[in-house]
């Protein structure tokens, strides 16, 4: 019997989730490997090599070590779990006008639902994942703070996680850096390993290319929604645009049209097939409104509570006031933000501390 019981531990094949299968099994516990599957990249429709987490030779990667480690592995097909939330919900959003975040949305509601049914169907107490980012405790709530590592820190990604979640969660690289994971694996012999690559892109658009994808998943897209108007921010039309599914709040280059100086989306109008463009002081807002938000350090976000409001994964975030307005939350930024993008997470922290999350959630407060 093991000394602090089984876990089951995701494994992509990366050296993340490699390293903190290795630490548990060395602490004594039970370790089970489970690797899943969520995308199958020839239905892509792509071009370019199989990369990332799913593809072949991870799996294979995460296979290897877990033989050498003596420990079980398994692979799981959640494909069709994956592909009816995370997917339609990526194309869904990107035709409302928004900006999805499928990461997030695959991390929070699918990933870890999947490895608590399976660890439940294996009798594991835990599971764990190779994310930098802390689990604490209040008053017998469960909540994410910010990793050691800050430039690793992946605190704003699991805004969504439950406390069921959080209370059969463990992160075992919480306290390291990177550097020093990759020296674990390079002193447990794994040379290899240790200088691995990350993995960035979107599983399921591995070329980057998501407007590709759009045209491929939706029928007749190019023909519905080629031809709408490009209009500045006093409605006057500039030109044609390809379609509003093709463009982002903040996106500059990419444009296809010249207007001697630079210009930007800051706003998309799906309903009139509009994507208006201003210049960079037109991108900056003073609020926003958050939706599908998930208190996660006390039962509910504290009303009137000064907080940092993070609205991309590598911002450093702005103190904020937030308010609970109607089953949403409002914001109002002390000093004005630049490119907030309907459809992106934002995250609440109370210093290191997540507290709360949601969807940024339709138009922002234009700053007067």
């Amino acid at each position: 019997m093991s000394k602090h019981g089984k876990v089951l531990v995701a494994m992509s094949g990366g050296i993340d989730s490699t390293v903190s299968a290795m630490m548990l099994h060395d602490q004594g516990y039970e370790v089970i490997g489970i690797t899943m599957k969520t995308w199958d990249y020839a239905n892509s429709g792509g071009g370019g090599k199989e990369t990332g987490c799913c593809s072949l030779d991870s799996i294979n990667d995460a296979r290897e070590v877990s033989v050498k480690m003596g420990f079980h592995h398994f692979i799981v097909d959640i494909r069709e779990e994956f592909g009816d939330y995370v997917i339609d919900n990526f194309v869904d959003e990107y035709m409302a006008g928004r900006t999805p975040n499928p990461c997030v949305l695959c991390n929070t509601h699918i990933k870890w639902n999947s490895l608590l049914k399976r660890a439940d169907a294996m009798d594991c107490e835990f599971i764990a994942t190779g994310h930098y980012a802390i689990i604490n405790e209040l008053e017998g709530r469960k909540f994410i703070s910010k990793a050691v590592d800050r430039h690793k820190d992946q605190s704003y990604v699991l805004w969504g996680l439950s406390q069921d979640c959080l209370n059969r969660s463990q992160f075992p690289l919480a306290q390291f850096t990177k550097p020093e994971v990759r020296q674990m694996a390079y002193d447990w012999g794994y040379e290899e390993l240790s200088k691995k690559g990350e993995s960035y892109e979107i599983c399921f658009v591995p070329d980057n290319d998501y407007r590709g994808f759009l045209k491929r998943r939706v029928d007749g897209l190019e023909e519905r929604v080629d031809g709408g108007n490009f209009v500045d921010t006093n409605e006057k039309v500039l030109g044609q645009h390809k379609g509003y599914p093709f463009y982002t709040v903040g996106q500059r280059k990419g444009l296809g049209i010249a207007l001697g100086e630079p210009m930007f989306v800051t706003e998309i109008r799906p309903e009139t097939n509009t994507v208006v463009l201003g210049r960079v002081e037109d991108l900056f807002r003073n609020g926003m409104t958050v939706s599908q938000v998930n208190s996660m350090k006390y039962p509910v976000l504290p009303d009137g509570k000064e907080v940092v409001s993070q609205i991309r994964y590598n911002s450093s975030g702005t103190l904020s006031t937030i308010r609970n307005e109607d089953g949403q939350v409002k914001v109002d930024f002390h000093a004005n933000v630049k490119g907030v993008a309907p459809g992106q997470s934002a995250v609440f922290y109370e210093g290191d501390d997540v507290i709360g999350g949601g969807l940024i959630y339709g138009s922002s407060i234009r700053k007067n």
